[in-house]
């Protein structure tokens, strides 16, 4: 079993507050991913986890044993960087061995491990090269090899795909999460991608200026943000925010006005009252082509990507309005034209940021 909990950490660095009592538990065999901009505490909280940063105050349990003053070899995790950090002049066998040999491991428990590592790397016949050799996806996998071996509790990864090219990313996102299958264990992982996030995570833990905004699994967090920093976070393209003010509000309905159209919220007010002001948020692929009587966007900039067209222009007060449209749609730069926006599908923020709850 390979808990991780932790107990109000607070993290400064000298005058600088970074971190902000965080409060986390992630459960046995659990992929869990930190995200959010640079700058956010990610990084740091999963250093304090590893115990190469020392906290301010607070605990880190792992296995239910408190290892907070404990360094990072006693702690039962291996930690794969940003940087491969591999031996050039070694070759890969002699790199996923390397910590086996600190160790001190016989020979043939260190190369039954290095052989176990190589096979659900898909590294075997590979074992021969020298780093130079290895493409970066390869190197990366050697990396995590050298991770594998020493048979952690908990797998640790800061920013591991950073490094590579859109296409290897998109295959190391493929290969991780059979890593995750295949190894069956605990992993916390580090990005500032949200498509990482979306892609890999059993749950996310959504990080803003040293707080935890929202934990939940990438679903959750995609039709049921608390927060217009969540919901205009996670998603891709970004949700568009319409400024406007509550006009007619009841138990379980809020109205509101956006352009000419009156529409009607199935969203509850709570503490908002009538003229209050309020954003609406609308994902761009939930948005349609409509007749002249939706809510009228002139077209900046279009892009073409296959099965459909993304629409960058303005709407209302929002000059970076995005509309996700079917391909075969025929709109170009300069166009006015027309939108359907399906209440039911939109959020609502008050100016705090706060999601007002869908009834």
């Amino acid at each position: 079993m390979a808990t991780v909990k932790l107990e109000n950490i607070y993290k400064s660095f000298g005058e600088t507050e970074v971190l902000f009592d965080i409060n986390l538990e992630i459960n046995d065999k659990e992929f869990v991913v930190f995200v959010g901009p640079s700058g956010c505490g990610k990084t740091t909280l999963l250093r304090i986890i590893s115990g190469l940063e020392e906290t301010t105050s607070g605990k880190v349990i792992i296995d239910n044993k408190d290892v907070s003053n404990s360094p990072p070899v006693d702690r039962g995790i291996s930690m794969v960087f940003q940087s491969y950090a591999l031996y050039p002049h070694l070759s890969v066998f002699e790199n996923i061995a390397f910590p086996l040999r600190v160790a001190k491991t016989n020979e043939n428990e260190l190369e039954e491990k290095v052989f176990r590592a190589a096979d659900i790397l898909q590294l075997r016949d590979r074992l021969d090269f020298k780093p130079g050799q290895l493409s970066g996806g390869q190197r990366q996998r050697v990396a995590i090899g050298r991770s594998i071996v020493r048979d952690p509790k908990v797998f640790l990864f800061d920013e591991p795909l950073s490094n590579l090219d859109a296409a290897l990313r998109g295959d190391m996102r493929v290969e991780l999460a059979k890593l995750h299958q295949n190894l069956n264990t605990t992993m916390i992982y580090v990005t500032h991608d949200q498509i990482e996030a979306m892609t890999m995570a059993d749950k996310i833990v959504v990080l803003h200026d040293g707080i935890i905004e929202q934990v939940g699994s990438p679903m959750d967090l995609y039709h049921n943000p608390r927060t217009k920093f969540v919901a205009g976070f996670i998603g891709h393209p970004n949700m568009n925010f319409l400024k406007t003010s509550a006009t007619i509000i009841n138990k379980v309905h809020l109205a509101t006005n956006i352009g000419d159209s009156e529409m009607n919220f199935p969203i509850e007010a709570g503490d908002t009252k009538s003229g209050d002001e309020i954003e609406i948020g609308i994902r761009p692929e939930d948005i349609e082509l409509s007749s002249k009587d939706g809510v009228p966007m002139r077209v900046d900039v279009v892009e073409h990507i296959g099965a459909t067209i993304i629409l960058y222009g303005s709407v209302l007060d929002n000059d970076n309005f995005c509309a996700v449209l079917p391909s075969d749609s025929v709109i170009k730069p300069g166009d006015n034209i027309y939108l359907t926006i399906d209440p039911l599908k939109c959020h609502a923020f008050n100016m705090s940021g706060q999601a007002l709850q869908r009834s």
